[in-house]
């Protein structure tokens, strides 16, 4: 059975903003609101804002009144943004909203009831910055982590909870941590996302519901604890069914006729009744090592050298399983909490630590250490079987493909990208633009087109688009050009073989465009000097308004 932590921040923009403008606010460490200290506006609304990415990794000391002091010392605050050519309140803090204001208020009002209030402009795609920076230090409690956008997240805590004595004491420690970094959150754990979510944000901070006993816990929150559209739990309250307890009671196919399938979709989430995907942000991965170390290092030869040392780690486990993998992850942890991934690609599976570690070695130098890095963590993905294999038999035989040309084409990729390194593959198409793919350079699925035709050899440089020719001379009506010229030099054809007529995909136009003048007859030419091409001539003769004209399609070696 799954264990879900969701974590969720009211004052996520006004938190990120004040991390961000230090100066402008007092330092201070703000309490997690209770579940009476906010109410949501009439809108439910919240606010985004850009945040730091640097975490801190340790909680610090403090005494039990700071909090208190703090809060007390914040002025109210409000961040702003227009809508509709209107100025109205993104994100309020927690002082603001004590004395009466909430998202989606008109400023003006808002300076209005609270003369002391200070505000400053909204940032809402920097909030998403910050929690994807969030989302990356969480690993250290979690490797599989998810954003609830805009200000929350969810935490798949599976099997972890035990490392730190119960989940309990993990989820006093991710609060401790959370708070130590200026940032509140209220937290629940459940069975499933939906009750974690419900919980977290309409139930008692903190919950911990029991295996399989999220329903007690969910029965006395509102239909909005079970993530429905506004419109919907507001006419599901105004039927005077305030309680989920009391949608649990009704049967199920009234409720589904009257309220819809997502109603019933979303109780059953959060009951367990129906499963509920998560996207991690980093998919989580059985194979992983991880190297800490009782200094933090920062010099280019130590990386370098944990690199090879972490990398060797992890593939000594695949070799052992006979496993290997095309992808791999490493990630370099500095003091302040930020982790710095690097990730290279192999076109073959494999585990050779070496060759691993030597693809990495150019990528080290964009890593910026700060004051130093604690640990480092290496991921493998597309992780599948690999066969054991000699290395070597005897001197003379061929070099297998692992020794000879992948090491180069992984080279090349990792340096170029995949985009520019790849190889022609066959797809099913008369038409010659359209009958040329593209497939990585090693390790791809084979093809389920039929392979090119001997026949009909196609040129070594098919252009992109066919170029024009001119003073053309060809006998009437299927010969081959006499004389063309091209490129401002006139060639005289030697020898010609042809036609071959290719006619146009016809099924994928509209009927109106369906037309001779599609059509191709390709000739493969020489002239004087030797120079092999590729022309055509578009459309028939007596057919259309003029003469067909002739195109060069590509140069043969």
């Amino acid at each position: 059975m799954s264990r879900i932590l969701c974590a969720w921040s009211p004052t996520w923009a006004i938190a990120n903003w004040r991390r961000r403008n230090p100066s402008d606010a007092p330092p201070s460490v703000p309490s997690a609101p209770s579940a009476t200290s906010w109410s949501p506006s009439p809108a439910g609304g919240g606010g985004t804002g850009r945040g730091q990415s640097g975490f801190s990794s340790s909680p610090l000391p403090r005494g039990e009144g700071d909090h208190e002091v703090a809060e007390a010392a914040l002025p109210p605050l409000a961040l702003v943004e227009t809508v509709r050519q209107v100025r109205r309140l993104a994100a309020v803090s927690l002082e603001a909203n004590r004395l009466g204001l909430y998202p989606g208020q008109k400023a003006t009002d808002a300076m209005a009831l609270v003369p002391e209030l200070a505000t400053a402009d909204a940032d809402p795609e920097a909030d998403a910055e910050a929690l994807t920076a969030l989302i990356d230090w969480c690993v250290r409690f979690s490797p599989a982590v998810a954003a609830d956008a805009p200000d929350g997240l969810f935490l798949d805590i599976t099997g972890v909870a035990h490392l730190w004595g119960g989940e309990a004491e993990l989820l006093a420690d991710f609060r401790a941590r959370l708070l130590d970094n200026g940032l509140p959150f209220r937290l629940a754990i459940a069975d499933t996302p939906g009750a974690a979510w419900a919980l977290s944000r309409f139930g008692r901070d903190g919950t911990i519901a029991p295996p399989g006993g999220q329903g007690e816990l969910l029965a006395p929150l509102p239909p909005a604890a079970l993530r429905l559209d506004p419109e919907a739990a507001a006419q599901i309250e105004r039927l005077g069914l305030r309680r989920v307890g009391q949608l649990m009671e009704i049967p199920r196919a009234p409720l589904g006729r009257r309220f819809g399938a997502r109603t019933l979709e979303r109780l059953d989430q959060a009951l367990g009744r129906a499963a509920e995907a998560l996207v991690f942000r980093r998919p989580p991965t059985p194979w992983i090592a991880r190297l800490a170390f009782f200094e933090p290092i920062s010099a280019p030869e130590d990386m370098a050298r944990v690199t090879e040392d972490v990398t060797a780690k992890l593939c000594a486990r695949l070799e052992a399983e006979g496993q290997g993998a095309r992808r791999f992850e490493i990630a370099f942890h500095r003091v302040d909490g930020k982790a710095l991934p690097l990730t290279i690609g192999l076109s073959l599976a494999g585990r050779d630590a070496r060759r691993i570690a030597r693809l990495f070695q150019p990528k080290l130098e964009t890593v910026d250490p700060g004051f130093g890095i604690e640990s480092v963590t290496i991921c493998a993905y597309a992780v599948e079987p690999v066969s054991g294999r000699q290395v070597r038999i005897e001197a003379g035989l061929d070099a297998a493909v692992e020794d000879g040309l992948a090491p180069l084409v992984d080279r090349l990729v990792n340096r170029l990208g995949p985009e520019r390194v790849w190889r022609a593959a066959p797809v099913e198409s008369h038409v010659p633009e359209l009958a040329v793919g593209r497939d990585p350079a090693l390790g791809a699925d084979p093809s389920e087109a039929q392979p090119w035709d001997r026949e009909a050899p196609r040129p070594v440089r098919l252009f992109r688009r066919p170029e024009p020719l001119e003073q053309v001379f060809a006998l009437l009506p299927d010969d081959p050009p006499r004389q063309f010229r091209w490129r401002g030099r006139l060639h005289e054809v030697r020898r010609a073989e042809g036609p071959e007529r290719i006619g146009d995909e016809w099924w994928k136009r509209e009927i109106g465009e369906v037309s001779v003048a599609h059509v191709r007859d390709y000739y493969r030419v020489e002239d004087q000097d030797g120079a092999r091409f590729w022309l055509f001539r578009a459309g028939l003769y007596g057919e259309g308004d003029g003469p067909p004209k002739w195109w060069l399609h590509g140069v043969f070696a």
